[in-house]
């Protein structure tokens, strides 16, 4: 056990151990005839078994072990005329007598007022059931009230016992708390409390400290358990080995100790249970430089003035051989390639902690399309800094295997794009469509997307299925908070079924919360990790899809939301801007209504799920297009603003989700094609996730990103999207013959 617990835990166990005697033995003057906590015979030797409370570390390293004790009870501290604060004027009044230890007989004539500081030499103290006899070193004291048993738990007084060994005591006014201090340590207690406080931590007794006489009783078996401490019980005497041995302790600083490299760093700490002076230490096994590596055990013992040892504590030091760089490799399937062909690179590097952090290549690229040596380089460095470099040269003849238009239609990955020419593809043929709609009702509130003020951001009533799409960015001067209020107004029960959802942010950057919402929005979709049953009583209100509001958006940060769900009565929503801190459910009826801005950022709009299908097969040998979001064959919803009572055109169909099925011919290769700039996205193809991005100054149209190529034979091809918050549009999808496959 570390010195300081120690130390307290002698304080405590005296006090515990008096109330730890049997009823038969402690006839209360208060209880008359009462059941005790424990059942001590004669002679009986008590250790606690207690385990400490969750987390505790072994007794040589965890500090304050009675904080994390379970079962430590409460002990409060009496105040008196030697607290450090004023009291307050409800405090605890100060005994007409000395509080704690005053000698009312003693037996050897010495004064007890003199053995607040007992010498070091002294280590049990025994105390006397339903009595106030404390005997110590050799001398007798009085307790300023017996021990007594109230309603089957012991008590005692707290001074008394603290001042027996020497500890602090204190009152704090402000918090009504006396406060026993023990070095770095201290214990906090309250008037009728089952509570006290160890290094601010909060632990229960089994029953509360009170005044009895302007004397301050606290419980004292459940500390004792709680520190680990052992008594005996001999006759109507409880006999308690207060230890003096000082406390040492010692950290190793270094986070990785090299062998023949590091200067191991040492900071040790050390105490008395008595404030005896540290004079003398021990070292078994410490070296400041350890040759080679290995375990090592070291061990450090500190003398106090007394002549007395610590036991010693002891640490395990892992020592470990000086860095060995990782090492860079790698191979090609061949040394040489025609232009276009496909270029295998296989990485062979490794490090022999498997710690390789990072590598950079140069010239990795799959294929070339420019004969003569080409040199690809490899640098991998590993967690500690350390690196290295490999290099090898491959040849390009000048036979062509593929064209790069050939190459990248082919071989580019599924969510990466290639170059295109962007004015042709808009003569690719145009897909000629229906759509049919879902009845999902729209909520979007992204009016007003830079958001200035608290207040209302949108409100409606809906029934049924319900989407809910958000974007705002704040710009106010505090952290704030977006909420989405459910009401139930009805009268009777309502049940909500959240469907998905998909939150993203808070990020300076607009566009990457919008991408990472509708993609999390479809992952979650695929694997129902946001399902979710509530229960609204009649006129209960609560805060739904509680992602949105996890984190607090600070000024310029922007949050981009996606999300269903299913109600079976009419449900009023709120969304709402708050400062971070405020309830909204409190606060919700007062916030004004904010102004849009522009109202067709915002309002309800119906059938938001829109169902594509061209039943005729696409492809063989064409390259054609499906245009969206445009505002011709694919045309911007019409709704309300709710708030203002006027129509709301969603421009951009955000929040729309498009479902489209398609008959696709063999060999076709199926791309996201972005026409109005940049644009990061996400969408689910025949069910599989599948991200992209669409950035720079120059020619995004030119940009195209793979979503799926067909096989050998026709396929059906399902594509889920929906137009991503703080991306530009309108997008298509491209549809273009696979070149054949060369050898």
């Amino acid at each position: 056990m570390k010195l300081k617990s120690i130390s307290l835990a002698t304080a405590l166990l005296v006090s515990q151990a008096v109330l730890a005697v049997p009823a038969a033995l402690a006839q209360s003057p208060v209880s008359g005839s009462v059941v005790h906590e424990e059942n001590l015979q004669d002679h009986q030797v008590h250790t606690s078994t207690n385990t400490v409370a969750t987390g505790s570390a072994d007794t040589n390293e965890t500090k304050g072990n009675a904080a994390e004790s379970p079962a430590a009870t409460t002990v409060p501290g009496e105040a008196d005329t030697t607290a450090t604060e004023t009291e307050a004027p409800d405090a605890p009044k100060t005994p007409e007598e000395p509080a704690g230890n005053t000698d009312k007989t003693d037996p050897s004539g010495s004064n007890a007022n003199n053995a607040a500081n007992p010498s070091g030499g002294g280590s049990q103290l025994i105390l006397h059931m339903n009595s106030t006899l404390m005997e110590q070193d050799g001398q007798t004291y009085n307790s300023s009230q017996p021990m007594i048993v109230k309603d089957g738990v012991s008590y005692v007084s707290i001074r008394s016992l603290v001042d027996r060994v020497g500890y602090e005591i204190a009152y704090d006014s402000k918090t009504k708390e006396t406060i026993i201090k023990y070095g770095e340590d201290e214990l906090r207690f309250k008037t009728d409390s089952k509570t006290y406080r160890v290094n601010g931590k909060s632990m229960t007794m089994k029953g509360p400290s009170y005044q009895d006489n302007n004397v301050f009783m606290v419980p004292l078996t459940s500390i004792t358990q709680a520190l680990n401490i052992s008594y005996k019980v001999e006759g109507k005497k409880v006999i308690m080995q207060l230890s003096t041995k000082p406390v040492a302790s010692f950290t190793v600083l270094n986070e990785r100790i090299v062998a023949g490299e590091t200067t191991v760093l040492y900071q040790t700490e050390s105490s008395s249970p008595r404030g005896v002076q540290i004079v003398n230490e021990r070292w078994e096994g410490r070296q400041d430089i350890f040759e080679a590596a290995g375990t090592y055990t070291v061990s450090y013992s500190v003398q106090d003035a007394n002549g007395e040892w610590s036991d010693p504590y002891t640490r395990t030091i892992v020592v470990v051989n000086p860095n060995i760089p990782p090492v860079a490799e790698f191979k090609t399937d061949k040394e040489e390639y025609k232009m276009g062909e496909p270029i295998t690179i296989t990485d062979l590097s490794y490090d022999e902690e498997d710690a390789i952090v990072d590598r950079q290549w140069m010239n990795n690229y799959p294929a070339f399309f420019t004969p003569g040596p080409v040199t690809i380089q490899l640098i991998v460095t590993d967690q500690h800094g350390a690196s290295s470099m490999v290099e090898h040269t491959i040849n390009i003849t000048t036979e062509t295997l593929y064209t790069q238009d050939e190459f990248y239609k082919l071989f580019t990955p599924v969510g990466s794009n290639f170059m295109i020419n962007g004015g042709e593809a808009l003569g690719y043929e145009r897909l000629t469509y229906t759509y049919s709609t879902e009845p999902y009702t729209l909520f979007k509130d992204n009016g007003p997307e830079p958001v200035s003020s608290e207040g209302v951001l949108y409100r409606d009533t809906i029934t049924g299925l319900t989407r809910f799409m958000t974007h705002h960015v704040n710009k106010t001067e505090e952290k704030a908070k977006i909420y989405l209020i459910a009401k139930n107004n009805n009268e009777v029960p309502a049940n909500l079924e959240i469907i998905t959802s998909g939150m993203a942010g808070p990020d300076i950057y607009a566009e990457i919360t919008g991408t990472k919402s509708v993609a999390r929005y479809f992952e979650n979709y695929q694997n129902d990790s946001k399902k979710k049953t509530i229960v609204l009583a009649p006129g209960e209100s609560t805060i739904i899809f509680e992602d949105m509001n996890k984190l607090a958006l600070k000024p310029e940060e922007t949050i981009s939301f996606l999300g269903d769900l299913y109600s079976d009565s009419p449900i009023e929503y709120t969304s709402v801007f708050v400062k971070d801190g405020q309830d909204p459910l409190e606060v919700v009826d007062t916030l004004p209504v904010l102004d849009p801005i522009q109202s067709v950022m915002r309002g309800t709009f119906t059938d938001s799920t829109r169902i594509f299908e061209h039943l005729d097969t696409i492809g063989g040998g064409k390259n054609y297009r499906l245009s969206l979001t445009d505002n011709t064959a694919d045309p911007f919803q019409i709704g309300m603003d709710t708030t203002l009572g006027i129509s709301s055109v969603n421009a951009g169909n955000y929040g729309v989700i498009y479902k489209i099925k398609l008959r696709v011919a063999p060999r076709t290769l199926i791309t996201f094609n972005p026409r109005g700039g940049l644009y990061m996205g996400a969408a689910l193809v025949n069910g599989n996730l599948v991200s992209f991005s669409h950035t720079g100054k120059d020619n995004i149209s030119g940009q195209t990103s793979v979503l799926h190529r067909t096989g050998d034979s026709e396929e059906i091809v399902d594509i889920w999207t929906t137009p991503s918050a703080g991306s530009n549009l309108p997008f298509s999808i491209l549809f273009m013959p696979l070149p054949a496959i060369k050898h």
